[in-house]
């Protein structure tokens, strides 16, 4: 090896001013600061003070006389790991600067440029970004297939990164991570490993790296270079870990590498391990006291965010977990008694929304709550629908947390633009936005075949559709999506004889079954949740009877909700998926579509995996400070006229009555 490990490392020990931890911490906190050196399993629960407890470990630390050199701290986002470091330098001094402290990935990166060379990286490797590893990804492939990227139902190469990203991540074979999570390419996962194996190759021919080998090339250093592991493990101390719960299999195992003499500290909650879409793995926490001999557990249960009777309640969604797959924990409030949270059955999405609405005016209007601190939570995107119509209707500035407002999702605008098309020909725009979905398509390329189709027509006195599908139409198609064309047209005919016999909700299910169905699928690695919200369309179409109050509705609300940007800091109601929640507080919160088949979702049920969804729903829970509302629909609209009946969310059933107050909504909207 032609580099040499440093001997002294850490510098001298610094002199840290005196700290009253005793009376800075309640007691739980107090014994996890002060918990002797080994390996500690901290569960800090929803709202306990996690951060404040990391922070004063490692003030403690250099209080022990520990050198900051010595200390590892690994965050899931630089911004946690700045706040906590600042946070130690208010109370000891010490500089953030003398700390290894950062995510996974940029530790990662720094342990690469100085021992790289051990595992035969060079030291002037450099890191691709997420567009350049996807184009590199589809240099290769197509080196090896040139036919793959053509058949619009194989993922274009941003989906396929995804599958061979989750699949390294969580080291699963790329079989077992389409099974699992992505059905929809199960057909071709047999042509996956060669296509990763050759993505491998290119990146080590050109000395680079992508996001994903900054963890794995680090354990592979840690593994493959005892000397470096070894160095590493003598190097740092007191290993500390925020948010463990949310490790994947290889961030697990550089924490276990980095702590093998069993100095690690895991500061999560497994109740709150909701990311295994991105790699989490529950496992990993429920296996450290067996991965590390000796663990000490310490629960940090108070909570300073909710009422006694929201706590209550979230208790009982825990205590409905089987038994054996968590650690057991109750969260004990601080604050004074109130309210007890609220279930509300309304009759469908429309009435949940009116509800909802009437709620928050007077929340906002007699209670003085501020807009800001009332959130709207749902599952997944489609269900805040009707409540984002609501208030869009009702003028109320709103805030989408979570992405952008749902009509102007990027496949909601294609599937509209598709049918803005087939409904008025003449719409270049509509069509300028679906044309460019076909390969080597660009907007220069859509406009000549829009006039081909257009003087052809005339020409010939045809329709426009028709006119497609021609000789002379086809020559102007790029070469590389003629084997598409005959497809889009002929699902564009149908969409326009629908269209013409048919109710308009018929009509979007033909246009979401057609070509840009399949188009969909290989466009975006979750394909199976646009899908849900497509399909969310179609229940909203049903509302109308021709197709242009349907078009004009849409563009309506569009314009409604994009004429006025909101500001973060300006009074505005929140509306986010839980998952984006996560870490937030509100003083209010409605928790909407608590029924079966939505929260937890139809998928997680039928594969019989909805242990994560009930985490999901204590998370939800969890956020609300002062009052919580949760309320599903009877019948579910979107599945088009007549709905379909639905049943309260099993974890609402699965809690004692005493915990929550049922609100019966009168047909005049009072209750």
């Amino acid at each position: 090896m032609d580099f040499v490990l440093p001997s002294n490392f850490a510098g001298g020990a610094p002199t840290v001013p005196p700290i009253d931890f005793k009376a800075l911490l309640n007691a739980e906190q107090f014994a996890a600061v002060t918990a002797p050196a080994g390996p500690l399993l901290v569960l800090a629960g929803a709202g306990s003070g996690k951060t404040r407890t990391l922070t004063y470990r490692v003030a403690y630390l250099l209080s022990q006389g520990v050198k900051p050199g010595e200390i590892l701290l690994l965050t899931f986002t630089n911004k946690a790991a700045k706040e906590m470091l600042h946070r130690v330098h208010d109370l000891t001094g010490i500089e953030p600067a003398r700390f290894w402290g950062g995510t996974f990935h940029s530790l990662g990166n720094r342990a690469l440029r100085m021992y790289g060379e051990a595992i035969k990286l060079p030291k002037n490797f450099t890191i691709l970004d997420a567009d350049e590893s996807e184009s590199l990804l589809k240099q290769t492939v197509e080196a090896g297939d040139k036919l793959f990227f053509k058949d619009k139902t194989n993922p274009r190469p941003g989906p396929l990164f995804s599958v061979l990203s989750l699949a390294r991540n969580t080291q699963l074979s790329l079989a077992d991570t389409v099974s699992k999570n992505f059905p929809q390419y199960q057909d071709i996962a047999h042509l996956f490993p060669k296509f990763a194996a050759a993505y491998e190759k290119a990146k080590r021919e050109q000395s680079v790296v992508d996001y994903d080998d900054l963890l794995e090339l680090w354990l592979k250093l840690l593994t493959d270079a005892p000397e470096v592991g070894a160095y590493f493990a003598n190097r740092f101390r007191y290993v500390l870990v925020d948010e463990y719960q949310d490790t994947n299999t290889i961030q697990a195992q550089i924490v276990d590498k980095l702590g093998a003499h069993h100095c690690v500290m895991a500061v999560g909650d497994d109740a709150q391990c909701i990311y295994s879409w991105r790699g989490a793995d529950f496992e990993n926490i429920m296996s450290f006291p067996e991965r590390h001999p000796g663990t000490v557990i310490h629960r940090i249960e108070v909570n300073y965010r909710s009422t006694p009777e929201i706590l209550d309640f979230a208790n009982g969604v825990l205590n409905a977990q089987p038994k054996g797959r968590h650690f057991d924990k109750e969260l004990r409030a601080a604050r004074a008694h109130s309210v007890k949270p609220y279930v509300v059955q309304t009759m469908d999405d429309r009435e949940q929304a009116e509800f909802i609405l009437k709620r928050i005016h007077s929340l906002i209007n007699d209670d003085g709550v501020s807009a800001k601190e009332i959130a709207i939570l749902y599952r997944s995107h489609f269900l805040a629908l009707e409540v984002q119509l609501a208030l869009s209707r009702a003028g109320i500035p709103y805030q989408i947390t979570s992405g952008v407002k749902f009509f102007e999702r990027q496949h909601v605008r294609d599937l509209v633009a598709l049918l803005r098309f087939v409904y008025n020909p003449s719409d270049a725009q509509a069509w300028q936005r679906i044309a460019i979905l076909l390969p080597k398509v660009g907007e220069k390329g859509a406009q000549k075949i829009h006039a081909a189709a257009l003087d052809h027509a005339r020409l010939m006195q045809r329709n426009f559709i028709d006119a497609l599908d021609t000789d002379d139409v086809k020559s102007k198609v790029a070469k590389d999506a003629k084997d598409d064309w005959s497809n889009f047209c002929a699902s564009l005919r149908q969409v326009a004889d629908a269209m013409s016999t048919q109710k308009p909700a018929d009509t979007v299910t033909v246009a979401l079954e057609g070509w840009y169905g399949d188009y969909l699928k290989g466009a975006y690695a979750d394909y199976m949740d646009r899908l849900e919200e497509l399909k969310a369309l179609v229940g909203f179409a049903a509302r109308f009877g021709e197709m242009q109050d349907l078009l004009a509705q849409i563009v309506l609300l569009n314009g409604e909700t994009s004429d006025k940007h909101v500001d973060a800091n300006e009074e505005a109601i929140k509306l986010t998926t839980i998952h984006q929640a996560k870490g937030l507080e509100y003083d209010v919160v409605f928790l909407i579509g608590a029924a079966d088949g939505q929260f937890p979702t139809r998928r997680s049920i039928e594969s019989g995996d909805v242990e994560e969804e009930r985490r999901l729903f204590y998370v939800a829970v969890t956020r609300a400070k002062n009052e919580l509302y949760i309320s599903y629909p009877k019948v579910a609209s979107r599945a088009g006229p007549g709905g379909m009946m639905l049943s309260p969310s099993r974890f609402l059933q699965e809690l004692p009555e005493e915990l929550y107050e049922e609100l019966r909504i009168k047909r005049s909207y009072g209750w």
